[in-house]
């Protein structure tokens, strides 16, 4: 329910009675009686590699081998890849016991964060990840956490002078300086967050299926208003297709070739891993077409030395429609509204250009975006990946499109703005909100992990009681 769009919970929670100075920039006042200890005292360290990819024995095996691509959550229980018995006998890839700290040391990803998580069972680890050990003294989720809500300021800490933040330097990390509670206090730390996070994380997932359903909505509404019309009372006809069924009487079933003047396809060159500003040109990325939004941020900037061709340059009023991508988002499309200059055309997306005195731009899209529409794209995508399938220029050609009068079209158009402005603005508070408990949940792991609240109380003892 729409009712459920409410504020992040707000609680004030205890402080403790006495704090001195860490001593430690980032971290500031600690816990009277907490500790800095230095990581490396307090935990072993084991890197990875890779076993030789020419030998097949190596990577028939069951054995985990975690890198990068693997830390997408806090714990990790499995990975995409796996070797074997022979591997760790024949090569320096050594076993990680379950409960140990892992952190990626080399990737792009460290340039605005850290990805860091527990293994739930033993792995084995590629050369750009590390394994932090603790000993007795440090508790591994509360590592973990303290890692985690605090990316930037370590990634500071552990970057080497005058490098770029995509490696994390082995002794700067060991000779982080971090606070250590008694072992006994960090597992209630470890335990608050758990209790704490998990309530969030509903709320979190309650509101993100409750997006899915606004969704799901706007697409229905789409559907039925550029499939059927806005009388309800109009007679009706079959359209002579399964997938599409009735339609107005007075409405035509029109391949999509008929009203189109051109479709044209951009092209890319190598572009530069980073966004363009506003005084240089952009190639804009498939991930700029997002279920009928233009996102102009999503763009890479072009090196200097490359000129790029202006007429495929976005003006504003195109249709773009994405050429290739996962078979669940090839053929997304949107009419681009305002938009920067400088704004070049990609190789993985499509311009179509529309007969005006034929059809409404706007109403095209809509008909793309639509079950009607969405059912074509996907039946048409050819691809040998289910990473990566295209669409073809002829099967755009040949869909079909309900078309009722231009005049028609115009007031359908202005129906489904006027009632998806509605659902979208909904949306937009739901995400806020999703945003606001994102936000809390990393301030109160922050705050746990560094003292700032006292959450002893908060957790129950070996007895059951608070």
């Amino acid at each position: 329910s729409p009712r459920e769009v409410v504020e992040a919970p707000a609680r004030e929670w205890r402080r403790y009675p006495q704090y001195e100075d860490s001593g430690i920039e980032w971290l500031g006042p600690i816990p009277a009686h907490w500790s800095v200890n230095c990581l490396k005292r307090i935990a072993t360290f084991c890197g990875g590699g890779t076993p030789s990819k020419a030998n097949l024995d190596y990577w028939r095996g069951e054995i985990p081998w975690v890198s990068p691509k693997d830390m997408k959550s806090e714990v990790v229980s499995d990975s995409q890849d796996h070797i074997s018995e022979k591997a760790l006998a024949d090569t320096a890839v050594r076993l990680v016991d379950a409960g140990s700290v892992l952190v990626v040391v080399r990737s792009g990803i460290l340039k605005h964060s850290v990805p860091v998580a527990i293994n739930s069972c033993s792995v084995a680890l590629n050369q750009d990840m590390k394994a932090i050990i603790p000993d007795a003294f440090l508790t591994p989720s509360y590592l973990a956490s303290l890692i985690r809500s605090h990316q930037s300021a370590l990634l500071v800490e552990w970057r080497k002078a005058g490098a770029t933040v995509e490696s994390i330097e082995h002794d700067l990390l060991a000779g982080t300086q971090i606070p250590v509670p008694p072992p006994p206090e960090q597992r209630a730390i470890a335990a608050f967050l758990d209790q704490e996070t998990q309530k969030i994380d509903r709320l979190v997932a309650k509101r993100e299926r409750l997006i899915e359903l606004l969704e799901e909505k706007r697409t229905a509404l789409i559907s039925r208003a550029v499939s059927k019309g806005l009388d309800p009372d109009v007679p009706m006809k079959d359209s002579g297709v399964e997938w599409l069924g009735k339609i107005p009487e007075h409405w035509t079933l029109i391949a999509l070739r008929r009203l189109l003047a051109n479709i044209e396809q951009g092209w890319s060159p190598n572009a530069e891993d980073r966004v363009a500003s506003l005084d240089e040109w952009g190639v804009i990325k498939i991930s700029a077409i997002d279920e009928g939004f233009f996102r102009s941020e999503e763009v890479k900037a072009l090196p200097q030395d490359v000129v790029p061709d202006s007429r495929y340059e976005i003006q504003a009023g195109d249709i773009l429609l994405t050429r290739g991508n996962t078979p669940n988002l090839v053929g997304d499309v949107c009419i681009v509204g305002n938009t920067r200059p400088r704004l070049m055309l990609s190789d993985l997306v499509y311009r179509l250009s529309v007969e005006h005195q034929k059809v409404d731009r706007v109403y095209l899209t809509y008909w793309l975006l639509s079950r009607a529409g969405r059912y074509q794209i996907t039946r048409d995508a050819r691809g040998s990946s289910q990473s990566m399938v295209k669409i073809s220029q002829e099967h755009i050609r040949s869909w079909s499109v309900a078309l009722p009068p231009l005049a028609e079209q115009q007031a359908i158009v202005a129906f489904v703005e006027r009632e998806t402005s509605k659902l979208d603005a909904l949306v937009g508070k739901v995400r806020e909100h999703i945003d606001m408990l994102r936000e809390y949940r990393t301030a109160l792991i922050s705050a746990a992990v560094t003292g700032k609240i006292d959450v002893r109380a908060e957790v129950p003892d070996s007895k059951g009681k608070r």
